[in-house]
Parts: structure tokens; C-alpha cells; sequence
């Protein structure tokens, strides 16, 4: 059973975006340092909570985590079995198999969306059916109240749209869709200040509003390469008009530029 202060350092990791490994014990025989179920967090520096029985095994364990971190997946696992005596050189005779789990969450496909009007009702329904995780900012709590409850969606009301550019982590597929091109445009600004790479910027609208868009950042002194990088309009053109149909073109070009990539 997982205690609070252990589920507390997972999502304190997590909100600061610092990937870890979970070492777990799932299986043992003889005599072990630890008891089956143990579990110790490992990062980049080493072990920050909990423990697998210290000493040797528990130095085999972060190199091990330290391995897997140094790996370019968002999520893997592995398996290892074993025989302190044989394999570790330590007194107790036993046998114990461990279970790893990697979790980086900036490989992870992360989804921020600016707006939470009709449009984004329907996407994020869409959206998390998918393994990704998705944050929705938006000035209005009415609206944010209307999202589905769902474990990967996070619903993050602002006093102002710009102020929701720090939920964006490395790598995330942005999307822009509020009321239109005026509030749209101080976000894709702070975007812009923000120099971090993400996947996709996406701005909802038409061949119309993406001329408008494009023509007013350079006017303001974006550079050229941040402006050529924003996908409008936003979505493959695959139905109507109505909020249900934009949706899915969204996640079918979001499905497709991720496969790309």
C-alpha cells in the first residue's frame, strides 16, 4: 500500500517536471534487507524516498534507475531478478525480483489548451480517450466547470490567458482557441518569450484569421521561424463547421503530426 508522503513525492516530481524512477520489490524467497512491496524513488541525483533495503542492493537499484533515466522513452520498464549472495555479495542469502517504472514527463504527450469554449468542450472529451495528458486554461470558471472530471485533465483558471503559459512544459503540443485573434495574440507573444522548444502550435480559425494573425506578430517583431511554425488553421479538414467535427479534424492532424514526429 502506497503511503501519503510517497504519492505526495511522486506529484511534487511530477509538478516540477523532474523525471523518476519507482523501484518496487514484487517478488522475494530466503532472506531480503526489505520486504516484498518495498518501493524506493530514485532521480537524476540519486534516491529521494523510500527505500529497498540500503546498502548494496539499493546502490544496484539507482545505477540501475539512473540507466533507465538516461533512456529517451517517456515511459519503460524493467525487470530485474536478483541472488544477493551470488550476484550482490551480500550476507543474506535471499533472492528478490524488483520492478522498475520510468516516468518523464516532459517525453510524455503533453497538451495545453488556451480557451475552454465550445470547441474544447468537445476536444478534451476526445482528447482524454488518448494517452496524454491535457491542461486547459481559461479566464472563465463557468466554462472550466463544464470540462468532463477526468485524471488527465487539468482545468487551470487564470486572472489572464498569459499567465497560463507556465503550465506549458517542454515538448507539449500547444493549442489556441479563445475568443478570438485579440486574446489569441498576447499569448502566442508569451509564448514566444518563453524560448522553449515545444512539439506543435496550433491556432483554431480560418485562412482569413491566420492572415491577420501572421501579419500583426510580424508587425509586433516576432521572428519569422516562430510565425512560420504556427499551424492556422488548426485541424485536417475532414467535416463541418460544427464544434463535434472541428474536434476530430484537431485530433486527427494532432494523431498524425505525433506519429510524424
Amino acid at each position: 500500500m502506497l503511503d501519503r508522503s510517497f504519492i505526495r513525492q511522486i506529484e511534487d516530481l511530477q509538478n516540477e517536471g523532474i523525471p523518476f524512477c519507482i523501484a518496487t520489490i514484487v517478488d522475494a524467497r530466503g532472506s531480503i534487507p526489505q520486504v516484498t512491496g518495498a518501493r524506493a524513488i530514485f532521480t537524476g541525483k540519486g534516491l529521494v524516498h523510500g527505500t529497498v533495503g540500503g546498502g548494496i542492493l539499493e546502490v544496484t537499484c539507482q545505477n540501475k534507475a539512473l540507466e533507465l533515466l538516461r533512456g529517451g522513452n517517456a515511459a519503460s520498464t524493467d525487470f530485474q531478478h536478483y541472488n544477493l549472495q551470488k550476484d550482490l555479495g551480500m550476507t543474506c542469502g535471499g533472492e528478490l525480483a524488483l520492478f522498475f517504472e520510468v516516468h518523464r514527463q516532459e517525453l510524455a504527450w503533453n497538451i495545453v489548451i488556451f480557451g475552454a469554449g465550445h470547441v474544447a468542450q468537445t476536444l478534451c472529451r476526445f482528447l482524454v480517450e488518448l494517452d496524454c495528458h491535457v491542461v486547459c486554461v481559461d479566464t472563465r470558471a463557468e466554462w472550466l466547470e463544464r470540462l468532463p472530471r477526468n485524471d488527465k485533465l487539468e482545468a487551470c483558471r487564470v486572472t489572464n490567458y498569459c499567465d497560463g503559459v507556465d503550465r506549458i512544459v517542454a515538448g507539449a503540443d500547444v493549442i489556441v482557441m479563445t475568443m478570438g485573434h485579440g486574446s489569441d495574440l498576447p499569448i502566442l507573444k508569451a509564448i514566444e518569450k518563453l524560448d522553449m522548444v515545444i512539439s506543435h502550435l496550433g491556432v483554431i480559425g480560418s485562412d482569413a484569421k491566420s492572415g491577420i494573425v501572421r501579419r500583426q506578430l510580424a508587425k509586433d517583431g516576432l521572428p519569422r521561424d516562430f510565425i512560420d511554425r504556427i499551424v492556422c488553421p488548426l485541424g485536417d479538414k475532414i467535416g463541418n463547421n460544427t464544434p463535434g467535427e472541428i474536434s476530430v479534424g484537431i485530433v486527427s492532424q494532432l494523431l498524425r503530426l505525433r506519429n510524424a514526429k
